[in-house]
């Protein structure tokens, strides 16, 4: 039974056992238990968990891998999964925050006057003149330093890199945010400048790893997302990142926004069903024959052995699904997905409990608790 989620798959170029992923999730968690929680993930039986929000500059906000520490980090994180038999995939990426505009609102914060979820909004509002105003030659760099931070991934021992289409390349992608008069900024094939020189500058000094790049879409009628690539510009984006490296695309929705949106609980008005984004892997299937990633709302594993028989995705990535029963693809496999945890999509524990500054966590943790 299910025997599409048994077998190994070949995404962009690596050999995986199959084709479950652990999509790349903010967990808020110190590093210890982070290790712990990805080791138990990896020990559950997907594939390769992708580590979210690797920096690739040597300031920011997380761990750097240009420090002895932060290098250290990394190795810890990646030898723990390689320990359980997964593999392990760096998505690296630069955050269009303008930590100048965020200064103005830390006395709100602390004292509560701005709760996160109204400060969300608020930084939003400084991403176009941020994303509008960079010099060039900063430009640059930062899509330089793509390259960069990907040998050191690569030297960590993470096993592909995915360059994360959100953050600083969705913001540049979007005529939401970019209004550039330059090189990167105008047309479709400008704005997609700087996704196109971040995976240029990371195959440029790898030759030979494979790159995943997580398309975001931004959807219109009804509107959704800001950063990222209409769907409309899809046939000019596609095509040039292929053309720059990328060897499969993780398809989502794009996010700035608000986060119920791209983490949609099950009451959401658009994307409550099953498989809530695979219509954005629809779209992307008829541009490329490069392996495709499924994510949104994946709980039922006879619906993702569909979806992936009928060639509607090649990997299936699940996050709070994994939370709630990180043995979803071992029990899979030992024919016993009847006792299955699944994921009720309430976002309780998990996205509540990150927005809480409580880090990620499944309600299924809290009935297990003596």
């Amino acid at each position: 039974m299910y025997e599409s989620l048994k077998q190994p798959v070949n995404y962009g170029g690596l050999t995986l056992k199959n084709p479950i992923l652990f999509a790349p999730t903010t967990f808020g968690l110190p590093q210890e238990e982070l290790a712990a929680r990805l080791g138990r993930i990896a020990a559950g039986g997907c594939a390769m968990i992708i580590l979210g929000d690797v920096p690739v500059g040597r300031h920011g906000f997380g761990p750097s891998l240009y420090t002895k520490k932060g290098f250290a980090y990394y190795k810890l994180l990646v030898d723990t999964v390689h320990r359980e038999g997964c593999k392990i995939c760096a998505q690296l990426h630069q955050s269009d925050s303008n930590l100048k505009a965020m200064v103005k609102y830390i006395p709100g914060v602390l004292t509560g006057r701005i709760s996160r979820e109204a400060l969300r909004p608020l930084l939003n509002q400084q991403v176009g003149p941020y994303i509008t105003g960079l010099p060039q030659h900063k430009v640059e760099e930062i899509t330089d330093s793509f390259g960069q931070a990907a040998v050191l991934a690569r030297e960590a021992g993470f096993d592909m890199i995915q360059v994360h289409g959100d953050r600083m390349c969705g913001s540049f992608s979007s005529a939401v945010f970019n209004h550039r008069t330059d090189r990167y900024g105008g047309g479709p094939e400008n704005r997609a400048r700087f996704a196109v020189e971040a995976v240029s500058a990371v195959r440029r000094r790898l030759p030979d790893i494979p790159i995943d790049y997580k398309l975001a879409v931004r959807q219109e009628d009804p509107h959704y997302g800001n950063a990222g690539v209409l769907e409309s510009e899809l046939d000019v984006f596609v095509p040039l990142l292929e053309q720059a490296g990328v060897t499969s695309f993780h398809v989502t929705l794009a996010n700035h926004s608000a986060l119920p949106d791209t983490i949609p609980p099950k009451t959401h008005p658009e994307f409550g069903a099953e498989g809530c984004f695979l219509k954005f892997c629809d779209q992307v299937r008829q541009l490329t024959q490069a392996p495709i990633c499924g994510v949104g709302g994946l709980t039922d594993p006879a619906f993702v052995d569909a979806q992936l028989r009928s060639g509607r995705m090649d990997c299936a990535a699940m996050s709070r699904q994994l939370i709630a029963d990180p043995d979803w693809p071992r029990k899979v496999d030992q024919d016993r997905a009847d006792t299955i945890h699944r994921c009720v999509r309430c976002n309780k524990a998990c996205l509540e409990g990150l927005m809480a500054h409580q880090g990620v966590h499944c309600i299924y943790e809290r009935k297990e608790t003596p």
